[in-house]
């Protein structure tokens, strides 16, 4: 693989509701596999996906600007597989089952491991701006310009099922996601 280099004005722009959008930086075709990279921006209070897991890649989410929630559920949709139910620091909390919810300001990482189903939005309060990398990557832009289709309306959500194994997002059956309380 050679050095790869994605310019702001380079990068495809997905529209989605708001004035949010997706930036498509690089697919797994991009970098031997390695990462796939995009830049999203959320609207206040807007979901960025609901509950999902990957079966082969970590997610990894580096919010670059505002505030965002994330919701981890257990392998179980419980607890973090550790017997631990809850939050230790300020602005988290439990959410329904045991799930963790956390509230992540600019700076802050979220690594969530392959199988961990898990949602995550912007905070009612603020915008938020995110660097995601899938690693090792999927080739996913065809799934993110579905995704903008269906978050404008244009296409029904159904359309991506028959997607999850070829882009490595399964849609768990969980209830969709509710964003925590207001906090700062």
């Amino acid at each position: 693989m050679n050095p790869f280099v994605v310019r702001p004005e380079e990068a495809e722009h997905i529209a989605l509701p708001g004035g949010a959008g997706i930036r498509l930086l690089a697919d797994a075709a991009d970098t031997g596999g390695a990462v796939g990279a995009n830049l999203l921006k959320l609207a206040a209070g807007a979901e960025g996906a609901g509950p999902h897991h990957h079966t082969r890649s970590t997610e990894v989410f580096h919010v670059v600007a505002g505030t965002a929630w994330f919701r981890l559920f257990g392998p179980d949709g419980g607890d973090g597989g550790d017997g631990a139910k809850g939050a230790d620091g300020p602005g988290d909390a439990d959410g329904p089952g045991g799930d963790r919810v956390e509230t992540v300001g600019a700076g802050g990482l979220v690594v969530v491991p392959p199988g961990t189903v898990h949602s995550f939005g912007a905070a009612p309060w603020q915008e938020a701006e995110l660097l995601v990398l899938l690693t090792p990557g999927v080739d996913r832009f065809g799934y993110f310009r579905t995704l903008g289709r269906v978050r404008r309306g244009e296409e029904p959500f159904e359309i991506l099922l028959p997607e999850q194994q070829r882009y490595d997002v399964h849609f768990a059956g969980a209830p969709r996601s509710v964003p925590p309380s207001r906090r700062r």
